[in-house]
């Protein structure tokens, strides 16, 4: 398998090699444009010598402060290609979190996406006195000296190219394999984020693990709207690059399901929250179309779900069960691809645990999701389920060249090209999370089955030992309340060195606004429903069902309802949409201790 030294040198054969295919579609106005592999190039060499123009030095960081967009990688790839690193930030990162990494990173310049991005630079320029220049994606800088538009840095790099022939390549040629690439800062559920350095080889090791998964081909067609600041995104940005399929670019999350049927992708990437509301969204179809469309849809699933379990196990339905296959497919299944584009042959999914009754479920309808599993400090991905060999409840076997062992307390160790050089500025924790011979402490639990597929249990940290000494993995908990009833938001399950399990519970605010619809209500705040005993009574069905299926020092003896929904400006949500548990528990510490408060009675307690 040829192979690439650098993400450079990746980009520039995939040009060579396909020139004149289709690259990227991306949202333009009120519709769509293209760009080949040669228009690609052509912009990134012109972005790339607008920054050799401004004087970026070899490894020096720029910030890319934007959403999901072409613009993104156009400056991801020009920021490489000038020799250069790209530091990450989520659109959604509060001023504060912005001014600590640019700061951390030393950052040189940055790409702002629009005005509102731009605000937040120019709210902490004085604590970067290292960044020289901002580059604006969209909207009018107003004459500012240290902002100027993508549209200007790359007249400066056409003209610098011009009159410097041959620094581009020059400077493209001298990139090296273990050069940084990226600082990518990890969410910081327990704090201020930690800045995780990848070299090129990081990223090439990833895309030449895509190739070896064998599941990818030129003719595929990529949905991408995840956050390219996150390690999914660009794991899937060089992946695309590596084998040439062509990307549709839209990070517009409300119109996901939209763009799925208008692009028709092959394959999407996605975490399990976007599939635990699809599901919902299904389920609540059911119920409103009455009690026949009700007893049509389970029973398709209930038939499905059977006929996913026989393929699981490498057979085929056959006699009766291929009939009633066949009328549920005809009935329910194929309308659900069709939602999907109609051409999907996989799902990948990440970041989250996946339920299994949740990939059953989509299984059923013909839509498999492949689950991995990977660290922003193994560069995205390390495991990965293949669409050929596949096993629902684990993350699938190691990605070729990837070895992973269990330490004696059940802690994943992993060793990879993808492990990172180190956290940026912190001898101390690199240190604690990389051993002497190169394995990577995970921090999450798991095993290996007898069939060599890795199954993670719960992250190390999180786990819950009751009074009575029995251990909780409260993520499982978690997801499964979540796949079990749309009107859940997010959960925090709470036990430590307690003698039952409790919840903190937000309700989901589309599927609340649903449903005071379909009763016929006035539209109310989340604060007002959370105190209805109608309201109530829905989670505490769905709670009910979920502690069915659950030992007894796992289930959720009572339950708060939350009066706020959980966000990134009450720091309750990190930027990548991961709750800060921490955070919640000392947030609500009183509610809690409520839920503990006369433990004979079990009710329901709701914050008011």
């Amino acid at each position: 398998m040829p192979s690439h030294k650098t993400v450079t040198d990746l980009f520039l054969s995939r040009v060579v090699e396909t020139p004149d295919r289709l690259a990227y579609e991306y949202v333009d106005g009120d519709g769509y444009a293209k760009l080949t592999w040669q228009q690609t190039a052509e912009r990134v060499r012109a972005l790339a010598c607008g920054l050799l123009a401004l004087g970026l030095e070899r490894e020096q960081c720029c910030a890319l402060v934007s959403g999901t967009r072409i613009e993104w990688i156009l400056a991801d790839l020009a920021v490489l290609c000038a020799g250069g690193a790209t530091t990450t930030v989520y659109a959604s990162s509060p001023v504060a979190e912005c001014a600590y990494i640019l700061s951390d990173a030393g950052c040189a310049m940055a790409f702002a996406e629009n005005l509102e991005q731009l605000e937040k630079l120019l709210s902490c320029k004085a604590e970067l006195p290292a960044l020289r220049k901002v580059v604006l994606f969209e909207g009018d800088a107003g004459g500012s000296d240290w902002v100027m538009s993508l549209a200007e840095l790359e007249a400066v790099g056409r003209e610098y190219d011009r009159s410097h022939p041959g620094v581009f390549d020059e400077r493209t040629r001298a990139t090296e394999p273990g050069q940084l690439a990226t600082i990518i800062y990890t969410s910081g559920t327990t704090g201020k984020p930690k800045g995780v350095r990848l070299t090129h080889d990081c990223w090439v090791y990833q895309a030449d693990a895509s190739i070896e998964l064998d599941m990818f081909t030129l003719d595929d067609h990529q949905l991408l709207w995840l956050p390219l600041s996150h390690a999914f995104g660009k794991v899937l940005e060089v992946c695309a690059i590596r084998i040439g399929f062509p990307t549709t670019i839209d990070g517009r999350v409300p119109l996901l399901m939209e763009n799925l049927a208008r692009v028709r992708p092959t394959f999407m990437g996605a975490p399990p929250r976007i599939f635990e509301k699809i599901y919902g969204k299904l389920m609540l179809a059911a119920e409103e179309g009455g009690p026949a469309k009700r007893l049509l849809v389970r029973w398709a699933f209930e038939v499905g779900g059977r006929v996913s379990r026989l393929r699981q196990a490498g057979k085929q339905p056959t006699g009766l069960l291929a009939l009633k296959f066949e009328l549920a497919d005809r009935l329910v299944f194929r309308k659900l691809r069709a939602r999907f584009g109609g051409r999907m042959r996989f799902l990948l999914s990440g970041s989250a645990p996946l339920p299994v009754e949740l990939a059953e479920f989509f299984h059923a309808a013909g839509l498999l999701i492949l689950e991995g599993y990977g660290l922003t400090e193994t560069t995205g991905g390390a495991a990965l389920n293949r669409s050929g060999d596949f096993a629902f409840g684990s993350v699938g076997k190691p990605n070729h060249g990837t070895q992973v062992k269990l330490d004696q307390d059940g802690e994943i160790l992993i060793k990879s090209r993808g492990v990172m050089q180190g956290y940026h500025n912190r001898p101390e924790e690199t240190r604690a999370a990389l051993t002497e011979d190169g394995w990577l402490r995970t921090g999450d639990i798991g095993e290996l089955d007898a069939a060599g597929n890795l199954r993670v249990t719960e992250r190390k940290k999180d786990l819950i030992k009751t009074s009575a000494g029995l251990y909780v993995a409260p993520q499982r908990v978690e997801a499964l309340l979540k796949a079990q009833c749309p009107y859940v938001g997010q959960v925090v399950v709470h036990g430590d060195r307690r003698s039952y399990c409790s919840a903190l519970i937000a309700l989901d605010p589309d599927a609340m606004s649903q449903w005071v619809r379909d009763a016929g209500l006035a539209e109310q705040p989340l604060a007002q429903l959370a105190k209805r005993a109608d309201v109530v009574g829905l989670i505490q069905a769905a709670v009910d069902r979920v502690n069915a299926g659950l030992a007894s020092h796992e289930t959720i003896k009572r339950f708060a309802l939350l009066a706020e929904q959980p966000s990134v400006e009450n720091n309750l949500l990190t930027p990548s949409m991961k709750l800060r548990r921490k955070a919640a528990e000392q947030r609500y510490g009183s509610v809690l201790e409520g839920l503990y408060a006369n433990v004979a009675q079990r009710s329901v307690q709701r914050e008011g």
